[in-house]
Order: C-alpha cells, then structure tokens, then sequence
C-alpha cells in the first residue's frame, strides 16, 4: 500500500450510461460460491506467499529484475492453473514504458508491466469485473531486502487463488456470467502508476467495467485489532454504488461472517486511505469500488514484513469473501447502479 498521501482532490463522478436497474444476486447453483471458496485455503496461500515475498524477489521494486522474477512466477502459475491471458492481448503483460512513472524528487524507475490473466464470462462476456492487487513493493534499502508480504503479497497470492477458484467454477460448467479480468498492477507504492495506467489505456472500455475489488494488505492484524481474528477493513463500497456495497455485506452474511469494519471509510478519515491503494483510480472514473484492508502494523514498510508473520488463515477467510463478493458481482442479474457521486 503506497505509504505517502496522495494530494488527489475528490472528483465528480460521470454515471450517464450505467444501468438503471436494481442490482440483484444470483447464482449459478443452490450453492453458489460456497463450493469454490472452500477451495481457497491457508496452505496454498502460504505457499505462494514464501516464494513471492522470499529474498530472491529482493522487494520486488518497479521495474527491477526482483520485481520481474516475481511476475514471472505469477504468469507461470496462471498457466498451471489454464488461466490465460485477455484474447484481446497479446501475452500476460501491459508493458508500462519508465517515462510514465516520472515523479518530480521520486526515483528513476525502470519499465515495467502491469500483468493480467481472464476468465471469459459464460453470458455477458463483454461485461467486465477487475480484480486487482499491486505485486510491487519497495525493493531494498542499505542492503536489507524489504519482503513487503502484507504490502502487498498477500493480496498477489490471493488473486492467484481467486482465480483458481473461478477456474474449477467454469470447468465444472459453472463459469461466472460475467468476465473476470485479474489484474496484478505494478508502481503502486511509487504512485499508484500501474492503475493509473490501466484505466488510462483500458484493455476494455471502462464503460464495460462493472466494478473493481481491491485486494491490499490482507494478511496481518492491524493496532487495535491483534486479537480479533475475524475482521476486514471495508473502504470505498458506499462511494459510487449503494448496490455494491449491498452485494459485499450480504455475501458476507451467507459465505463468510466477518467483522466488516468501516472505520477507514469515513469521509473524516485523516489516513485517507479511500485515495492510498489502486482501486482509486478506478472510482476517479467512476467504477464502483471496494478495498479490503487489515490496517497497518508494527512491519508496515519495514524489513520485518515477512511471511513468516502473516496469519495464513485469515488470510484465507478475506480472500474467501473476496470470491464471494465476486462471485455475486458476476453472476447478478444487473451490474452494480452507480447512483452517488464518489464522495
């Protein structure tokens, strides 16, 4: 999660276009997410995990060879998984030239990719839901690597098993309606440069994005909760779409039952955390939005984020109910109503 505030102001919100029917949730079986959530596992998260954040990846900074090993043991396990990438691209990277993260005092940073693997919806195919996490982190400092895997490898490996998840779905004959785009962005903790540059140059018109789940720093307990076990921060679900926020409390309700906490996504928040992770750049456009967060902790940007310290299963139990929100979300009647203004 990028740790500088961002000096964005609140923009107005286009919402010419957007349906003009109540979303409803429907699912695919009697059963609906349940099969395919259970799928997704604290094992296998901690699998992925120990290898994305391990020192080989040397804090996977944008656009450094860390950063690109990382990347590519991601594309290697959407393969495994027979998850390709968009038909409309031509392989799992948006290349992102160095020139676009130009910063007036940042650092050079080198090129660097966005990279993205597609499920195919089974009935509105042209429709699209992104889900994202930034795979990037900090790098190293003074010759420590900085392992970032709360921030954010915990939500790169989550998307990993979201996928797999939406992956035994469609072939069990139970694909999601909709089209899912899984979007691993890149310069987030620079400026959240690989969203922006995603919903710069769409790989789909955003017209035809229904909403964007966020998925950064899901793996740790944050101040005040190190007891609780059963929590999420929820920020940015009521902004744009009284339906979106409806959708993630009631799969919530039938899948999950955490602790929605929306302390962070008070208007007065002074973390202004609404404009710190990359599902801002999508809201900025009018996309509904949702980001999951466990807060920030002692090993926030430190060298001590290890993935020795991530409680793998309520890892687990957020990356569940992401599933489940997105699996709602694609397989409803109606995508989301955008009927306020962002703010």
């Amino acid at each position: 999660m990028k740790k500088i505030l961002l000096g964005y102001a609140c923009l107005a919100f286009l919402v010419a276009g957007c349906s003009t029917n109540k979303s409803s949730s429907a699912n695919t079986t009697d059963e609906g997410a349940k099969p395919y959530l259970e799928l997704i596992q604290a094992e296998q998260l901690r699998k992925h995990l120990f290898i994305v954040a391990s020192d080989e990846m040397e804090g996977r900074n944008t656009g450094e060879p860390g950063q690109k090993k990382a990347g590519e043991y991601l594309i290697n396990q959407y393969k495994k998984m027979g998850v390709s990438y968009p038909k409309r691209a031509t392989s799992y990277y948006q290349p992102i030239p160095s020139e676009f993260f130009k910063k007036a005092f940042s650092p050079k940073l080198g090129d660097s990719e966005n990279i993205w693997a597609f499920i195919e919806g089974t009935e509105k195919p042209d429709e699209i839901l992104v889900i994202s996490a930034h795979y990037d982190h900090v790098g190293m400092k003074n010759g420590e690597v900085y392992n970032g895997a709360d921030d954010d490898g915990s939500g790169t490996v989550a998307l990993l098993e979201l996928a797999a998840a939406f992956q035994k779905a469609k072939k069990d004959g139970k694909g999601p309606k909709r089209s899912v785009l899984f979007l691993h962005v890149t310069g987030e903790e620079h400026g959240l440069h690989g969203s922006r540059f995603y919903a710069e140059n769409p790989l789909y018109d955003l017209k035809a994005t229904i909403a964007n789940i966020n998925i950064d720093m899901i793996g740790r307990r944050g101040y005040g909760k190190e007891d609780n076990d059963n929590y999420v921060y929820v920020i940015g679900s009521d902004r744009l779409s009284t339906d979106l926020h409806r959708i993630s409390e009631e799969a919530n309700e039938k899948y999950v039952g955490m602790e929605l906490d929306y302390k962070y996504n008070d208007l007065n928040d002074p973390n202004r955390f609404y404009y710190r992770s990359d599902h801002y750049n999508f809201a900025k456009k009018g996309i509904p939005a949702i980001f999951y967060f466990n807060g920030v902790h002692d090993d926030y940007h430190k060298p001590t984020d290890t993935p020795d310290k991530i409680d793998y299963p309520l890892l687990a139990k957020r990356a569940q109910l992401a599933f489940a929100v997105a699996w709602e979300l694609a397989n409803a009647k109606e995508r989301p109503l955008v009927d306020k203004d962002g703010k």
